[in-house]
């Protein structure tokens, strides 16, 4: 569906995207994580059109979007950080002006306004002033334009920011519904939005894709990292007694817990899950066993792990640069 290839864009001598490759296809709800300036809003600025690129190509659908930019923005429906409302007017007016602006045939305004406004729950504000509506009711508008004109991207920047937990929840529940539809695409740096609701992650640092997979493929990678987290009643010594000589197990860290009880952080060998060869070794000693679990790798490790380095190269260029000045 979204075809980006050797896509760069630099201001002057920084370069906010390098050399980015990637593809989106049909019917998935992709996540488009980054840091603060890592080039995500940049990128989806240059995919809808509204940005140029110094080089590379983005194809909507095997068009063009730099030599056909009418055909391949039908495509696309988007909504940017800062949601391009009219405020003055009200929402009903809004939207059809939105689809005005569109090209849409004025025979499907009607159906049009009902089905975007069935799916964002706008009917209650169609006659209200826009500069009257709460921020998460402006965010249902902003993405009601997005909808108009039934394109088949739809491309969401930073779509919960600046809402309360209500409407958060709000708006994920809108489009996990919009998947069902269209192809979405979200952007953002909250994991745990992009967790929630997206098929496919992308993770983008200092104007590179670093990487591209599901949420589950992406915390294996750090699955050598997994621990195995317990907790028991008794002394340190009376703990490394039981589990002395257990096998599978590459290293352990002991630490005291509250009330007499003692912490230990396992490191299994590869391939091995120890739990249960742990929970038998508890259970015929008389040392009681209160907690056992499995720590797994989360995708806020995955994203550490893949953009620190780069972050701290950003830091690092930035203070020099400041040194320059």
């Amino acid at each position: 569906m979204i075809e980006v290839s050797h896509l760069t864009k630099r201001y002057g001598g920084h370069t906010a995207v390098s050399d980015l490759s990637f593809t989106i296809e049909k019917g998935r709800i992709y996540g488009f994580l980054g840091p603060n300036g890592a080039g995500k809003s940049t990128t989806m600025n240059i995919i809808t059109g509204c940005l140029g690129a110094t080089e590379g190509e983005v194809r909507i659908d095997g068009h063009d979007i730099f030599e056909e930019p009418m055909a391949a923005k039908r495509k696309i429906g988007y909504l940017p950080e800062l949601p391009p409302l009219y405020t003055e007017m009200t929402t009903e007016e809004y939207l059809r002006f939105v689809l005005q602006a569109k090209g849409v045939r004025r025979s499907e305004w009607g159906s049009q306004l009902r089905g975007v406004m069935e799916k964002t729950k706008l009917f209650d504000v169609s006659g209200r002033l826009i500069s009257s509506l709460s921020k998460g009711y402006r965010q249902r508008v902003g993405i009601a334009q997005a909808l108009l004109g039934n394109p088949e991207v739809i491309i969401l920047d930073e779509p919960t920011v600046g809402l309360d937990p209500a409407q958060i929840i709000e708006i994920r529940e809108m489009i996990r519904a919009l998947g069902r539809e269209h192809t979405v695409v979200l952007s953002s740096h909250i994991l745990s939005e992009v967790q929630a609701v997206c098929d496919h992650i992308m993770i983008i640092a200092h104007g590179k894709l670093v990487a591209s997979d599901t949420a589950e493929n992406l915390t294996n990678l750090l699955s050598s990292g997994m621990t195995v987290e317990l907790e028991a009643k008794g002394s340190e010594d009376e703990t490394r007694a039981v589990l002395d000589g257990l096998d599978g197990v590459a290293g352990a860290a002991y630490a005291p817990g509250e009330e007499g009880t003692t912490r230990v952080t396992l490191t299994p060998a590869e391939g091995v899950d120890p739990r249960e060869a742990i929970f038998q070794r508890f259970a015929t000693s008389d040392v009681p066993l209160i907690e056992l679990r499995k720590d797994k790798a989360t995708l806020e490790d995955v994203f550490l792990e893949l953009t620190q380095g780069e972050q701290d190269a950003a830091a690092a260029e930035a203070k020099e640069e400041a040194k320059g000045a």
